[in-house]
């Protein structure tokens, strides 16, 4: 992990730890650590995750090796936002699946809060914004035998304009083509969330909000199970956050997985 201010060479909104602290309500009792340069924020944060007092928040300008959901590498330029924030939750494993269902409707909250834009979400956990996925969201459990000791929470957000690789121009986008706010209080609003929708998780308060905001719901989608892609139209979002599908007539609940949009 390399602790070091963030360059001014290419970037004026420098991620600062006061700056973002200075936003955060005064009972905020996690650490904040910003970095110019990791490989992966998750895996500074999996270092440290037993001990850190809840709410601590590893940010890094940009990442060199970062991982989203399934594994799958994650394309982490300088400019974005990529953080990693440590829960302690007291949650059963069944009750884990419901935090990145909550962490959705955070960050949607988050940039609502703070600007005009208005995301969407595409089950399980990425954020859209006109159609294109612009934050992911990743989940790992910390545990000792059949407790969760933590949670490292992901995100991560492709805040302003960059590049794409020619692999990514059609699905990824930006959240801001001119940001009307800095990146320290789009993070700062989105802690403030964070914190405030995992304080009860066992409530399910956040679903609704969640069903509000879903890019599935009433659509066609493919789904892949078992390595086979499947047709069928999604109707739903239960009380724990899975998704539910119509397929050939019969209704069924999907609770882990990858869905795409289907054009009829």
């Amino acid at each position: 992990m390399k602790n070091a201010p963030a360059s001014e060479k290419k970037n004026t909104d420098i991620l600062s730890a006061d700056a973002i602290k200075s936003l955060l309500p005064t009972d905020f009792s996690g650490d904040l650590i910003v970095l110019e340069t990791t490989e992966s924020t998750n895996q500074d944060a999996a270092k440290i995750a037993k001990t850190a007092p809840h709410g601590t928040t590893i940010l890094a300008d940009a990442q060199t090796a970062g991982r989203g959901r399934l594994g799958r590498s994650f394309f982490a330029p300088s400019g974005g936002i990529y953080m990693s924030v440590i829960l302690h939750l007291n949650l059963a494993f069944s009750d884990a699946v419901l935090i990145t269902t909550a962490a959705s409707v955070a960050v949607c909250k988050a940039v609502e809060a703070v600007s005009s834009v208005r995301p969407q979400i595409k089950w399980v956990n990425d954020i859209l914004v006109d159609g294109k996925k612009v934050c992911g969201i990743s989940c790992e459990a910390v545990s000792a035998g059949e407790t969760i000791d933590a949670v490292i929470l992901g995100i991560g957000i492709n805040f302003s304009a960059q590049e794409f690789p020619k692999e990514l121009q059609d699905t990824a986008g930006v959240l801001f083509s001119k940001p009307p706010i800095s990146r320290n209080v789009l993070t700062a609003e989105i802690l403030k969330n964070l914190l405030a929708e995992t304080r009860d998780l066992a409530s399910r308060k956040f679903i609704e909000d969640y069903r509000m905001r879903s890019a599935v719901i009433g659509k066609p989608v493919r789904y892949l199970e078992a390595g086979v892609w499947h047709e069928a139209d999604a109707v739903g979002i239960n009380e724990n956050g899975g998704l539910i599908v119509l397929e050939n007539g019969l209704s069924r609940t999907l609770v882990s997985g990858e869905v795409t949009l289907r054009i009829p």
